[in-house]
């Protein structure tokens, strides 16, 4: 299965260069400036979150939690693009997006307390690099991350011209979110306000079980076009693409030209959800195609071919194995949270509505002891 002509790629399936492609031109010189300790970054954080993402799935299978959400294959696109925002941009994410969360800050442990139902929301945006919460209603995410995007407009955020004040927004969705309404309403929007975003589409070709061709009949990123937002489709299980674009598209937007789009083609290696049994809609030999491809695999092979020992790869499987055990440990230890925690923050401020039902809770609480 050959990539569709349209998409940038910089690193080939078999981990070198891209050279014969004309539009990988202008991006090739930018790879050579990168730095030793970004590229290993690029490769560490792959290997951890897909060392990661087998855990989590190993522990909903037994019993820990109610559901895992796996992002194994899409590790490039998602790892490129999260390490091209900087402190003060904002994420907003559809609900795989681990490594994402763990580049901004994110003790990926609240993911798991987040499935396993000992959490009310996830996490605090403001303590996580501006990470925002899994959105699982699919495609609303678009319109939270258009509207905050909004503000940063109104609050004159973008287009100063200082990098160290200029804001943008990056927002995740998948291909069947292009399916739904919103997605179109946060690109309109979003074109006429001229926000300061970047649309990152994780076209992962399979919206549960229906694929990305009955979806749609032409390229996705060809959407953004319509709306009058440019947009590009790059490989995106080439971490070094997901990279260049996306910081590329978010100066852009940080600097006032608007929306960008990147529509990222990669795959997704394993189920929609753990609720979720591929084999009954996904041919064999698709998954085996796609397998060839993987990101980590191809990063290796280049990173290999620069003169990167052993001790480096040998560190970061060491590494990977004890953030596996450490979220084993600290998944079997997690309690239950003390029932009266539902009626906190549910008001900005005290309200005598929730003060009247956290009484009725502990008297009802009581009677049960005393009848006990």
């Amino acid at each position: 299965m050959a990539e569709p002509a349209s998409a940038l790629q910089l690193l080939t399936p078999e981990g070198a260069l891209n050279t014969e492609d004309a539009s990988a031109a202008e991006y090739l010189p930018l790879v050579e400036e990168l730095g030793d300790d970004l590229l290993k970054a690029f490769y560490r954080d792959m290997v951890i979150i897909r060392r990661f993402d087998v855990e989590a799935a190993n522990l909903q299978r037994q019993g820990e939690m109610g559901l895992w959400v796996p992002s194994m294959g899409q590790e490039a696109a998602q790892v490129g693009s999260g390490h091209a925002a900087r402190p003060q941009d904002h994420i907003f994410p559809a609900y795989r997006e681990h490594s994402i969360g763990m580049i901004r800050g994110l003790d990926v442990l609240d993911i798991i307390r987040m499935l396993r139902g000992v959490t009310h929301g996830g996490w605090n945006p403001v303590e996580t690099g501006n990470f925002h919460l899994y959105t699982l209603v699919i495609g609303s995410q678009t319109l939270h991350a258009t509207g905050y995007a909004q503000g940063i407009v109104l609050d004159g955020l973008s287009g100063t011209g200082d990098p160290d004040v200029d804001q943008a927004v990056i927002v995740y969705f998948g291909d069947g979110a292009t399916s739904q309404g919103d997605v179109s309403e946060a690109l309109t929007f979003a074109a006429s306000w001229q926000t300061p975003q970047v649309f990152f589409l994780e076209n992962n070709h399979w919206a549960i079980s229906v694929p990305v061709t009955t979806q749609s009949r032409t390229p996705l990123y060809l959407r953004g076009g319509g709306f009058g937002v440019p947009s590009i489709q790059v490989d995106g299980n080439d971490v070094l693409a997901s990279y260049l674009v996306s910081r590329r598209m978010l100066d852009e937007a940080r600097s006032g030209k608007g929306p960008q789009l990147i529509e990222a083609l990669t795959y997704r290696i394993g189920a929609h959800t753990s609720s979720d049994d591929p084999t009954k809609y996904r041919a064999a030999e698709e998954l085996e195609d796609w397998g060839a491809r993987d990101p980590i695999t191809r990063y290796e092979t280049w990173l290999r071919s620069r003169g990167e020992g052993e001790a480096f790869f040998s560190d970061v499987a060491a590494e990977a194995e004890d953030f596996a055990a450490d979220i084993r440990r600290r998944t079997l230890a997690l309690a239950p949270p003390p029932a009266e925690s539902m009626f906190a923050h549910v008001y900005a401020e005290q309200h005598p509505e929730m003060d009247a039902q956290r009484a009725w809770l502990a008297d009802y609480e009581a009677s049960l002891e005393a009848g006990a």
